[in-house]
């Protein structure tokens, strides 16, 4: 017989968080996916041209400073990075589409992946909020925040629970008496 996949008891609000927090991962997945794809579509493509056409296109003068750093970012991207950058979009895709279908499924596993993943984006985001607090940078910092004290809350309930279970089914401690 084959032994059961582990998932926690959730109570019916617990498993509606745990899906929304599965729906977002999976919908962060999706994005880093499509820019995935959108790099790999700029490969052997003169995207300095691209740039200029793009911010033609806009009515940006092309004189300013800001449009001149958008020109000199795009002439400087070369397909090995571009490539690259296809290559980490897609593994954090399948990470991010992994932690989805196990949070779904009210997988543990997938509540320490996105426990640990959510840890390690912090850093990230409490930088990107030195450098100018804007209302998105917020959103997304609170937004992780709030599902890695989730992920924290489930796990630790889920090990209370396993220990209380471990307790209840083991026997009765039989002293002897003399």
């Amino acid at each position: 017989m084959r032994a059961p996949a582990h998932n926690i008891t959730l109570q019916r609000g617990q498993r509606r968080a745990l899906r929304a927090v599965a729906m977002f991962e999976l919908t962060k997945g999706i994005f880093v996916l499509v820019m995935g794809i959108c790099a790999l579509l700029l490969v052997h493509r003169d995207l300095w041209l691209m740039a200029e056409s793009l911010l033609a296109l806009l009515h940006v003068n092309t004189d300013r400073r800001f449009a001149q750093l958008f020109l000199d970012f795009a002439d400087n991207i070369t397909d090995a990075r571009l490539w690259a950058a296809a290559r980490i979009a897609f593994a954090y895709a399948v990470l991010r589409f992994a932690e989805s279908y196990g949070l779904w499924r009210a997988r543990s596993w997938a509540e320490w992946l996105a426990l640990i993943s959510g840890t390690l984006l912090l850093p990230f985001e409490v930088r990107e909020l030195l450098r100018g607090v804007t209302t998105i940078r917020i959103v997304l910092f609170l937004g992780n925040l709030g599902i890695v004290f989730y992920m924290y809350h489930l796990i630790r309930s889920g090990q209370l629970l396993r220990k209380i279970g471990e307790a209840s089914a083991a026997p009765p401690n039989q002293s002897s008496t003399r």
